[in-house]
């Protein structure tokens, strides 16, 4: 019999017995569902992952550390700070020098204020250069720039969720007690920032705690640009603003003249140093292959190194993890299911034992006997796999919904739950496969049947 003639005759059978078939292809329905949904959970966490280091410059992106120096809110790696350099001017110019490195720009983070009419609100400022930014591929509104190198006037391109960080100054009330926003329009109006904020503290509370008997002054900012999503939307530039760092650093050094700048090392007397120290340093690699060559040079010469390949390999295991833990619990759903079509397929041949004799009698070859039963068990996982991923989708697409919001206030822009076409596919092949294996015992007891004993069979 030719492979139609078998097909023919599998899809007779099954629907001779519609209601066995209808809950043994039920089975493999759940089983594949479940595999498919559990895993997608893990591949959507995986791609969030891939869109945030996308974001943060990509694989080729590296953020080198020295000893501490401004005051940062980001976390840099998981690497102790245990160099005595710091990152300078020289160290910059040190680091572009190295082979194969395309970039190489100063970063510096400081806490500061910004005030308009009634509102105040904390920054994380973050100055660097144009260069950086632009490789962060940080992602603007319409309209908006990248601030200008060495200017006299500080523009700022400010986080999407720069806004929340406001309250009423005389209330004390901002975003998180009530909910709404300050009536402030970052992308047109000027604000005044506060470089000194101990100074500023000093004069607004009074108490005198630090000693100073400085006066905090007021630089009017403007906006060059701000990052594109609204306050729902998590990026990773959603707290901070960013500004030159040559402009700030030049700021700096004019308002704390004859001081040490706050996050600034100074001498055991109290003095300021005649450099500068950043942050940290961001470097771009020309090539992904050149990663792991330049993060050993820069170790070498005496810096912490922090990449973001070893950041999502380290991700890549624990989702591995979770993906293998998901998958295994939809599989328990699967195995059931392959229980049920053993049970199904030896059903049936219990019931045909005279057909599978008067098949030996006219002639019918073991293979041919046996190409039928698997046929049989490999349409029913075939059905369950194709209504499962049916299935699949829609329940995936329910999920990213109902968690929509919160996935955005994560940065999971994509969706908790992704299936890729390849997902799918391979759970229909896995559930075929899972209904052949299924069969294959029911199969070989077919064509072991004694013809005679089969037609006698009642």
């Amino acid at each position: 019999m030719s492979i139609i003639d078998l097909l023919r005759m599998s899809i007779g059978n099954l629907k001779r017995r519609k209601l066995r078939t209808f809950l043994t292809v039920l089975g493999v329905i759940i089983g594949t569902a479940s595999i498919v949904v559990m895993i997608s959970l893990g591949m959507g966490l995986q791609r969030s992952l891939y869109e945030e280091v996308e974001q943060s410059g990509g694989l080729t992106m590296l953020t080198v550390t020295g000893k501490s120096a401004g005051d940062a809110m980001t976390y840099y790696g998981g690497e102790e700070d245990d160099t005595t350099k710091y990152i300078t001017d020289d160290t910059i110019k040190e680091i572009a020098g190295v082979e194969h490195v395309t970039l190489a720009a100063p970063v510096y983070e400081m806490s500061a204020y910004a005030l308009k009419g009634k509102y105040m609100g904390y920054i994380n400022l973050i100055g660097t250069t144009k260069e950086a930014m632009e490789a962060q591929n940080m992602p603007l509104k319409e309209g908006g720039s990248f601030p200008k190198e060495g200017g006299n006037v500080l523009e700022l391109v400010y986080g999407n969720g720069v806004l929340m960080q406001f309250y009423d100054k005389n209330g004390g009330s901002g975003y998180w007690e009530t909910g709404e926003l300050p009536d402030i329009d970052l992308e047109k109006d000027s604000l005044f920032l506060i470089l000194d904020v101990q100074s500023y503290d000093d004069m607004r509370y009074g108490d005198g705690s630090s000693g100073t008997t400085h006066t905090a002054k007021k630089h009017v900012v403007k906006a060059s640009g701000v990052v594109d999503g609204d306050v729902e939307t998590y990026t990773p530039f959603y707290y901070s603003a960013y500004c030159d760092v040559t402009t700030l650093k030049n700021m700096l050094k004019k308002e704390f003249s004859g001081r040490v700048i706050p996050g600034q090392p100074s001498t055991k007397t109290g003095k300021p140093y005649k450099f500068f120290a950043y942050s940290s340093a961001r470097v771009k690699v020309d090539d992904l292959d050149h990663v792991e060559e330049v993060s050993n040079t820069l170790r070498e010469l005496g810096y912490n190194v922090d990449s973001n390949i070893e950041y999502m390999e380290s991700m890549k295991k624990q989702f591995a993890i979770v993906q293998a833990v998901l998958g295994g619990i939809g599989a328990v759903s699967l195995l059931v299911a392959a229980i049920g079509i053993a049970n199904t397929m030896m059903m049936s041949i219990y019931e045909r034992t005279k057909e599978i004799g008067v098949f030996k009698v006219l002639g019918c070859s073991l293979k041919n006997i046996k190409q039928l039963f698997l046929l049989e068990a490999a349409f029913i996982g075939f059905l369950g796999g194709v209504i499962g991923n049916i299935l699949s989708f829609a329940i995936s697409g329910v999920i990213n919904f109902v968690v929509g919001s919160a996935g955005d206030a994560m940065g999971m822009s994509s969706g908790i739950s992704y299936i890729p076409p390849w997902l799918a596919l391979a759970s229909i092949g896995f559930a075929v496969l899972v209904g052949m294996v299924a069969g294959y015992f029911p199969a070989l007891r077919a064509m072991r049947l004694s013809p005679l004993a089969a037609i006698r069979n009642e």
